[in-house]
């Protein structure tokens, strides 16, 4: 379902949590329809105390003092011309990183064709509020980050959603006079790294912990590397192994590559056993134990359409599971 959809990528982004019910709205709407209410109730809660400002540094040349005299620029570019003066400064003022990407967001949701009334309204009313400031074009692959504190906290949720927009927003042009947009989301990608930060948060575990990180090659001669998508180092010591995967599973077996590729982890690795997490639906959980290496490669299946919370409970599960798996 949608709700989840949305819920599991902001998680997968790591940008922030999504409120029980955040993205429930009807089925009959569309998703980018969806994201645009979303974005125009969070932008309400973030302006609601007046559209945040901040100090940029600006360097020009002026007539009249303002700031520092860049001395060295100005005898660089005007040697013995005192007039205009290279200065540099800060400046007060709403045309900051926070609101240029949710002026940005806003700008590329409204070029869909959006069936709801109040999504446009919306998205109009963000564009006016931010009219002083600056449209930039973000390339989805490289969305500057924000360092969040206690002045710009309150744009949390809105700067999560303006980044999901602009990393999964893609647009196309032809030859012909048809131009068409998409709400484009990579659920392998979402799914392996809404797995890996849930499980991390369940298992209050930091980031250099637990992730998908390098283990040891599996040839002697350090020529076949291998990085799993879920990797728990303790103590500098690799104590569990997994890997998630959505994919379309032809009937209700695992693919032997995958086993293959768990038995390469857990073998490179030194441990007893791995797990394969799975969307439900792909896979049915199972336990398979190899022979004559003794080791167990585990299956378990994550049933996405359940409410979120009921995921989240699941991936809590998961966490203790693999508790169990790699303390003992």
């Amino acid at each position: 379902g949608i709700p989840q959809l949305l819920s599991m990528v902001c998680y997968a982004m790591d940008a922030f949590r999504p409120q029980a019910g955040m993205f429930d709205y009807l089925e009959e709407y569309a998703l980018p329809d969806i994201v645009a209410l979303a974005l125009g109730k969070a932008a309400h809660q973030a302006f609601g105390r007046g559209v945040y400002r901040g100090y940029v540094t600006e360097e020009e040349a002026l007539l009249t003092v303002r700031g520092r005299i860049m001395f060295a620029e100005q005898i660089r570019r005007r040697p013995g011309v005192p007039l205009p003066v290279e200065v540099r400064y800060d400046e007060y003022t709403e045309d900051i990183l926070e609101n240029r990407l949710v002026k940005s967001a806003a700008h590329r949701l409204s070029r869909m064709r959006l069936r709801e009334r109040n999504a446009r309204a919306g998205l109009g009313w963000i564009g006016a509020m931010l009219d002083n400031v600056s449209l930039v074009a973000y390339p989805s692959r490289s969305i500057p980050e924000v360092p969040f504190g206690r002045l710009n906290e309150h744009y949390g949720t809105v700067i999560g959603l303006a980044r999901l927009v602009l990393q999964h927003t893609a647009f196309e042009s032809g030859r012909g006079e048809v131009r068409a947009s998409g709400f484009l989301i990579d659920m392998n990608v979402v799914f392996q790294e809404f797995v890996t930060v849930a499980l991390r948060e369940a298992l209050d575990l930091s980031e250099g912990d637990f992730g998908a990180r390098s283990i040891s090659t599996l040839d002697a001669g350090g020529r076949v590397r291998l990085k799993p998508d879920l990797v728990w180092h303790q103590s500098g010591m690799c104590v569990f192994v997994g890997d998630a995967k959505y994919k379309n599973v032809t009937g209700e077996r695992v693919p032997n590559a995958d086993l293959y590729q768990l038995l390469a982890y857990c073998t490179a690795a030194g441990l007893p056993g791995g797990l394969l997490i799975y969307a439900k639906g792909e896979a049915e959980p199972a336990t398979y134990y190899v022979r004559l290496s003794g080791k167990r490669l585990e299956v378990a299946a994550l049933d996405l359409d359940v409410p979120f919370d009921g995921v989240l409970a699941q991936i809590g599960e998961l966490a203790d599971r693999i508790k169990q798996t790699a303390l003992g």
